[in-house]
């Protein structure tokens, strides 16, 4: 026996008990650095063997290869996906990948790439991504592998021009899709005047971009009545100004020579898509056109939309808005889940409308 009554078993067993919980504290705790640590390749990047390259010529390298919905427009649409591999053999994501397939089949393309069927035919290529884990550090081998992904949504966009030769044109992009897209227009879009009088806009959805770093020859777009301009957004809910904050402090945006550096404190590009504008003022509710949670459906499915459901104000370089009030306007899933696009579109109907809008005006200035 030991002092108080206690056998040695016992006081052996209430040990084992504070260690248990001590443990599962650590992992509540540090889950995060766990699980984002079982992401990294492990692997310097200049070592690294790339999967093997798309074929654009082929309909196994796009997961849209002119898909028409019932109610297609004349114009093409080129769209770029967002992050749906995962990481932890490789930078960059394998084309095909079926975990990342199944993502981008079920939730990215009805909800980001969903509201431009209206508009036209819709292609979207499969790249090799850089991983989720490029996303959740700023090492230079992160930055590396995105800005590798780049050679291949070039390499698509061109193959995409020969099959389009004529016609008006939108390029949408999301998360990455989107930063790689800001580049393509940057370097290839608006230095070819005839290739950039054919486009109608760009979208950037969940992008923070440089504000500064825009072509004057396609630059924000400061109000709807406008063409071959850029809307372009980083979404952060209102109440959420560490999620600001760290969304800033860590985004990563592309410099003249075609690499990845921090924001460092310069503005970032905001236009409100309710408005399809610059302007900064608060828009209530009562603006909004539709948000919708379209995971699941397929392809010219058009979702249900839900109206007046967020306020939203350009703040500071952000896209700050109200929380949503319904259930299916909830990130779940997964740890590495919740850190990819949102699984739901939050202006699904304010981006549908708007590129009706400028296709329109397109159309009336473009006549056959």
């Amino acid at each position: 026996m030991i002092p108080g009554g206690l056998t040695w078993r016992r006081c052996a067993g209430f040990v084992a008990i504070g260690f248990l919980i001590l443990v599962a504290i650590a992992l509540v705790v540090f889950r995060g650095d766990i699980l984002k640590e079982g992401l990294d390749p492990k692997v310097p990047f200049q070592t690294y063997t790339p999967p093997p390259a798309p074929d654009y010529r082929t309909p196994s390298a796009w997961a849209l290869r002119g898909a028409r919905g019932p109610e297609a427009g004349p114009a093409a649409v080129f769209f770029v996906h967002s992050t749906t591999y995962d990481g932890g053999r490789d930078w960059n994501g394998p084309i095909g990948e079926r975990r990342g397939e199944r993502w981008l089949k079920e939730v990215v393309l009805p909800n980001y790439a969903g509201p431009f069927a209206r508009a036209g035919v819709v292609s979207a290529p499969r790249y090799r991504q850089g991983s989720l884990y490029t996303r959740l550090t700023l090492r230079e081998d992160a930055r590396e592998a995105r800005a590798f992904a780049y050679g291949d949504v070039a390499t698509a966009f061109e193959v995409w021009l020969t099959r389009n030769p004529t016609g008006p044109l939108v390029l949408a992009g999301a998360e990455q899709g989107g930063e790689l897209l800001e580049r393509l227009v940057r370097e290839r879009v608006a230095t070819d005047a005839a290739l950039r009088s054919r486009v109608v806009a760009v979208y950037l959805m969940d992008v923070v971009a440089a504000a500064d770093s825009l072509s004057p020859a396609m630059p924000a777009c400061s109000r709807r009545e406008q063409m071959g301009c850029i809307v372009g957004w980083s979404p952060v809910s209102e109440g959420n100004d560490g999620a600001a904050r760290r969304r800033l402090n860590r985004a990563l945006v592309w410099d003249g020579r075609g690499r990845l550096v921090t924001l460092d404190g310069r503005p970032a590009l905001c236009v409100n898509p309710v408005t399809g504008s610059t302007d900064t003022a608060p828009v209530a509710a009562r603006g909004q056109r539709g948000a919708t949670n379209a995971t699941g459906l397929e392809w010219g499915a058009r979702p249900a939309l839900i109206a007046r459901e967020v306020s939203t104000q350009c703040r500071d370089g952000l896209l700050r808005h109200s929380d949503p009030k319904l259930e299916s306007f909830r990130t779940t899933g997964s740890w590495v889940d919740r850190r990819k696009a949102r699984p739901y579109n939050l202006f699904y109907g304010d981006i549908e409308a708007d590129v009706q809008a400028r296709l329109a005006l397109w159309t009336a200035t473009h006549p056959a």
